[in-house]
């Protein structure tokens, strides 16, 4: 039986703060994956290693078990769903926000508490529903991939639904703030399967993370 662990790992800011916590548990790539094109790592613990993957196809790679373990934000656990998943720990990692912002224009003279129907673009149509419906409020959810901020500028929508970090890029496209809609971490989650099969070397790779993550909080 292969007893050998995948860890799939969401490219970007994840990724380079997730390293210092897999390096704790001796799961060191033999490349650096910032600096190479490869999404397949060997690293320096021979059972072990590590899959770069796009942040919307994480869960999918865990989910499906083509990973053992899979290192995510909670937006994703959130919109995609945890059926199929173990979420292990929250690593305290690549901290953002999700809101709704909307243009300078609508925020000088609007009131969240008065919405009623909203036309919102998203990468994250299913937990806008859930959000909005939870507040009464009935919600157009138009899926986009990318360039989120782009969307009221060209009025497909009025409003979006992103995560934020320093809210820079928001500011930067005549964009406010109007509601936080949850708080994001990175989290380390299993495949169910994997859990039984490989449970041994999972747990130790999991607490070793799992430990260095609460040491830097």
């Amino acid at each position: 039986m292969n007893q050998s662990i995948t860890i799939a790992v969401c490219k970007g800011r994840i990724l380079t703060e997730a390293l210092p916590l897999l390096a704790s548990a001796g799961v060191v790539p033999q490349e650096d994956p910032n600096s190479s094109r490869k999404l397949l790592f060997d690293t320096k613990a021979i059972d072990v290693r590590l899959m770069i993957v796009r942040g919307a196809d994480a869960a999918t790679y865990v989910r499906f078990g083509a990973a053992d373990l899979g290192i995510m934000g909670k937006d994703q656990l959130m919109e995609e769903g945890g059926d199929g998943m173990y979420e292990l720990a929250d690593l305290h990692i690549a901290r953002c926000r999700l809101v709704v912002a909307e243009p300078q224009r609508l925020a000088d003279h609007d009131d969240p508490g008065e919405w009623q129907r909203l036309r919102i673009a998203t990468k994250y149509p299913n937990i806008t529903r859930r959000y909005l419906a939870a507040k009464g409020i009935q919600t157009e959810a138009i899926k986009l991939y990318g360039s989120m901020e782009l969307a009221p500028l060209a009025g497909l929508a009025d409003r979006i639904v992103d995560l934020v970090d320093t809210g820079n890029t928001l500011k930067a496209n005549g964009l406010v703030e109007m509601e936080r809609v949850a708080q994001i971490t990175s989290r380390l989650v299993a495949n169910p399967a994997a859990m039984k099969l490989k449970q041994p070397r999972i747990s130790e790779l999991a607490d070793a993370i799992a430990a260095s993550a609460n040491a830097k909080t």
